[in-house]
C-alpha cells in the first residue's frame, strides 16, 4: 500500500481560557486587507439578498450613484461614496469571520491526502491470509461497508471501525495532540478517523462513511461556512430587523409629502442641499433610510454567528449546526459523567485506617507487599503511600524469589503474597510463613474466615464509616505461621475530585445552570462525591436507560439539557439531549447522535461550551442593542438639517450645534459606516462574558451597550462634523 503521509500540524489558533473569561482570538489586521476581494465580490445582489437590511442599504447606494452622476455635487458624490463603503464594511465582517474559517480549512485539507487504500474481498472475521484477497483503491472510491487494511506507517483512507487488530494512531492531524492514542477492536475505542496516522501494528477498519461525507469532510465545510445554516435566534432577529427597516422606510417615504407642504407653506424659505421645491431630495431620503435603519447589527450579525462556531473549533469542538451552539447558551440542565469529568477517574489510596493494636507502619507494609502484583492503578496508589506516608521503599516482586505473588482478579477481587520462611526474611521480616491479602471488604473477610479468624466488629465500622464518605475500603488480612488469620486495617481509597470543580459548579448556578451528576456508584458514595464537588444533583447507580429518562424529565419541564458521553449506549441519551457532545474517542454511533464532536475527548469541556454559547447569545444581543441605540444620535443629526430652515424652532433639536444641514447628514453617514469597521473585532473575539447571574448580565449589558449606543455617536459624529466642515460643497 502506497501513501503520503499525513501532516501533524495542529489546527491554528487554539486560545485558552484566561480568568474565566471566554475569549476568541484576536482578529489579524492582515486578514481585513486578505478578506478585501471576497468582500467585493459579495456586493452581488444575489449574494446579499440573504441580508435584507444591507440589500436595502445597496439599493439606496446605486439610486445616489444615478442621482450624483444626473445631478452631480460634492455632497452627493461624497453621500454615494459612503453608502457603498458602508456595504463593502459589512460584507467586509462576513468576509474576515469566513477567512479565519477558511484558514482553519486550508489545516484540516493538508490531512486529506491522496491515500491508496488496500480493499479486503471476501474477508471475514478470524479468516486466514489465504482465505481472501486484496486489491488498491484510491481512498476516494471506498463505499460504505467496505473492509481494508491499513499496516503501521499508512493512513487511514476513511472513518470508519476497526473490526480487527490494536494499533497506536496518530490523531495530531485532526486534534493536534503529538501523543498517539490507542485504538482497537470492539468496546468505545474502535472508531478511527480517516487521514489519521497508524504507527505501530496492523488493524482491519470497516468504512462507515458515505463518499464525500468523512468527518474531515464535514469539518471542512463547516468551519468554511460551506454548511453553516442560520440558527432559530438568528432567523429571528433578522426578521425583526427586516420589520423595523420596512417601519423606517415607510416613516421616511411619509417625509416626503410633508416636505412638499412644509416647503409650499414657507414659500420664502430658501431651497437647501435637504429640501426643495420638490421636496426632500432623493439622496437625503436615502441617507435618512440608511441611518434609521439598523445597519449595524445587520451588518454583524453573520460575522458574530460564524465567529461563534470558530470559537468551538479553535478549541477543538466541532459543531454540526449553528442551533446546537445557540442551544447551549441556553441551557439550563447539565449532566456530568462522575468519572474523568468530575473526579480525577482513578481512586487513590489517601489513608491507612489500622484496627486496636495494629501499629500503622505493620498496617502500610503488608498493604504495600499484597499490592506488589497488583498493576491496577489503585493497586499502585497504595504502594506509592507506603513509601511516601512511611518510607518504605517499594519492593519489585522479581527481588524477593522465595515469595508467591497472588495477582488481582474480577473473580477473586484480592491480590496478595505467600511468604515461605526464606521470603519473609526477604521481605525484611522475621523468619516466619506469612500470608497477606488486601482487596474488597467481603472478599477478604470471607478469606480471614476460611483460615480461622474471626472478623471483628471494629473492621465492619471503619469499612462503614469509609463508604459513607464516598470512598471505597479496601482490607487488608495477613495469616501468620497457620494462626488464625486476623484483619489488620483498611486502605481508604479516595475517588479524587478535580480541582477547581465546586467553583466551577458555583459559577454553573449562578449562571441559572443546574447541574446533575451522573454516576454508577451507589447512592451513599455518589452523594458523598456530589457534596464535595459542590454540583445540585446526582444520580447513582444510572443507566444509559436512565439517563435517557432523566433528560426527558427535564425537557418535559421546559429546560434544555447538556450531556457527554462516547460509547454506543450513550447514543441514545446524546440523540436526546439539546446538546450532546460526543467525545472523538467514542464510537461511530456516538458521534452520529451527537451534534458536537470534542476532538480532544476532554468531558469537562462540556462547561466551557455552554460558556461560549452563552457569549454568542450575549454578544448578539449586545451589538443589537448598540445598534438600535445609536440611532437616536442619528435622530438629532439628520431631522433638525432636514426641517430647521422651514422650521426654526426645530434649530433646538440641533443639540450637537453641527455647521450645516449638508455637514450633519454627512457626518451621520460616515458614523454609520466606520462603526461597521470598529465592531468587527468585538463581533469576532465576543462580548467579555464572566459568569452571573441573567438579570446582572442585562444591567450590565444595557448600561455598557444600551447608554454607550447613545454617547457615542454624539461624540463620533461631532468630531466628524468638525472635521468635514471645511470641505468646499458640504459646508
Amino acid at each position: 500500500m502506497s501513501v503520503t503521509s499525513a501532516p501533524t500540524e495542529q489546527l491554528p489558533g487554539t486560545p485558552a481560557t484566561q480568568g474565566n473569561r471566554i475569549g476568541g482570538g484576536l482578529l489579524d489586521p492582515k486578514q481585513l486587507i486578505r478578506s478585501l476581494p471576497d468582500a467585493v465580490r459579495k456586493l452581488n445582489p444575489s449574494t446579499l439578498w440573504r441580508n435584507p437590511v444591507m440589500l436595502i442599504v445597496e439599493v439606496g447606494a446605486a439610486f445616489t450613484t444615478v442621482l450624483a452622476v444626473t445631478d452631480p455635487s460634492v455632497f452627493a458624490w461624497a453621500i454615494t461614496i459612503w453608502l457603498w463603503l458602508t456595504v463593502l464594511f459589512a460584507n467586509l465582517a462576513e468576509a474576515v469571520a469566513e477567512g479565519r474559517g477558511k484558514a482553519q480549512a486550508a489545516a484540516l485539507r493538508q490531512a486529506k491526502r491522496d491515500t491508496i487504500a488496500t480493499r479486503l474481498i471476501n474477508w471475514t472475521p478470524g479468516a486466514r491470509v489465504n482465505t481472501y484477497s486484496d486489491e488498491a483503491v484510491p481512498a476516494p472510491e471506498l463505499r460504505q461497508g467496505d473492509i481494508v487494511l491499513v499496516e503501521a506507517g499508512g493512513i487511514i483512507p476513511g472513518d470508519g471501525d476497526i473490526v480487527e487488530g490494536i494499533a497506536s494512531v496518530d490523531e495530531s492531524a485532526i486534534t493536534g495532540e503529538s501523543a498517539p492514542v490507542i485504538r482497537e477492536s470492539g468496546g468505545d475505542r474502535s472508531a478511527v478517523t480517516g487521514g489519521t496516522k497508524v504507527l505501530s501494528d496492523r488493524i482491519i477498519v470497516k468504512i462507515t462513511q458515505k463518499p464525500g461525507e468523512s468527518f474531515i469532510d464535514r469539518m471542512i465545510a463547516l468551519v468554511e461556512g460551506a454548511n453553516r445554516q442560520k440558527t432559530p435566534n438568528e432567523i429571528a432577529l433578522n426578521i425583526l430587523l427586516a420589520a423595523l427597516t420596512v417601519i423606517f422606510l415607510l416613516a421616511v417615504v411619509t417625509l416626503q409629502p410633508l416636505a412638499i407642504f412644509s416647503k409650499a407653506y414657507q414659500a420664502a424659505a430658501p431651497d437647501g442641499g435637504a429640501i426643495t421645491d420638490s421636496g426632500v431630495t432623493g439622496v437625503v431620503l436615502i441617507s435618512l433610510l440608511v441611518c434609521l435603519i439598523p445597519t449595524t447589527i445587520g451588518a454583524l450579525l453573520s460575522a458574530i454567528g460564524i465567529a461563534g462556531m470558530d470559537r468551538l473549533v479553535q478549541r477543538n469542538v466541532l459543531a454540526m449546526s449553528g442551533r446546537a451552539v445557540e442551544a447551549a447558551g441556553d441551557v439550563n440542565t447539565l449532566l456530568l459523567d462522575k468519572t474523568g469529568t468530575i473526579t480525577l477517574g482513578n481512586r487513590q489510596a489517601a489513608e491507612f485506617v489500622p484496627v486496636e493494636g495494629v501499629d500503622p507502619a505493620a498496617l502500610a507494609d503488608a498493604a504495600q507487599l499484597s499490592s506488589l502484583a497488583d498493576e491496577t492503578p489503585e493497586g499502585r496508589s497504595v504502594v506509592v503511600l507506603a513509601k511516601n506516608e512511611f518510607g518504605l521503599r517499594e519492593r519489585e516482586p522479581g527481588v524477593m524469589p522465595h515469595a508467591t505473588f497472588v495477582p488481582f482478579t474480577a473473580q477473586t477481587r484480592m491480590s496478595g503474597v505467600d511468604l515461605t520462611p526464606d521470603a519473609s526474611v526477604d521481605a525484611g521480616a522475621v523468619g516466619t510463613a506469612r500470608r497477606v491479602r488486601k482487596g474488597a471488604a467481603a472478599a477478604v473477610m470471607k478469606w480471614v474466615r476460611e483460615n480461622g479468624g474471626h472478623p471483628t466488629e471494629q473492621v465492619g465500622e471503619i469499612v462503614d464509616a469509609i463508604s459513607g464518605t464516598g470512598g471505597t475500603p479496601l482490607v487488608v488480612a495477613e495469616q501468620v505461621d497457620g494462626e488464625p488469620a486476623r484483619a489488620l486495617g483498611v486502605i481508604h481509597l479516595k475517588d479524587v475530585v478535580k480541582s477547581g470543580m465546586r467553583e466551577r459548579f458555583d459559577e454553573m448556578r449562578r449562571m441559572g445552570i443546574r447541574t446533575v451528576m451522573i454516576t454508577g456508584d451507589n447512592p451513599r458514595t455518589a452523594k458523598a462525591i456530589a457534596d464535595e464537588a459542590g454540583v445540585d444533583d446526582f444520580l447513582a447507580e444510572a443507566t444509559p436507560e436512565d439517563k435517557l429518562a432523566l433528560i426527558k424529565r427535564e425537557q418535559e419541564g421546559g429546560r434544555l439539557v447538556a450531556m457527554t458521553g462516547d460509547g454506543t449506549n450513550d447514543a441514545p441519551a446524546l440523540a436526546q439531549a439539546d446538546v450532546g457532545v460526543a467525545m472523538n474517542t467514542g464510537t461511530s454511533a456516538a458521534k452520529e447522535a451527537g451534534n458536537m464532536v470534542d476532538l480532544d475527548s476532554d468531558p469537562t469541556k462540556l462547561i466551557e461550551i455552554v460558556e461560549i454559547g452563552k457569549q454568542l447569545l450575549i454578544t448578539r444581543g449586545a451589538l443589537t442593542t448598540f445598534s438600535i441605540a445609536n440611532d437616536i444620535a442619528k435622530y438629532f443629526a439628520i431631522i433638525p438639517a432636514m426641517f430647521a430652515g422651514l422650521y426654526p424652532s426645530l434649530d433646538a433639536l440641533n443639540i450637537m450645534r453641527l455647521s450645516s444641514p449638508e455637514s450633519a447628514i454627512l457626518s451621520a453617514v460616515i458614523f454609520n459606516a466606520l462603526v461597521i469597521i470598529a465592531l468587527i473585532p468585538l463581533a469576532l473575539r465576543g462580548v467579555r462574558y464572566r459568569p452571573a447571574a441573567a438579570s446582572k448580565l442585562l444591567s450590565r449589558n444595557l448600561l455598557v451597550y444600551g447608554l454607550g449606543g447613545i454617547i457615542v455617536p454624539f461624540i463620533g459624529i461631532k468630531i466628524i462634523d468638525l472635521l468635514i466642515q471645511f470641505i468646499p460643497g458640504i459646508s
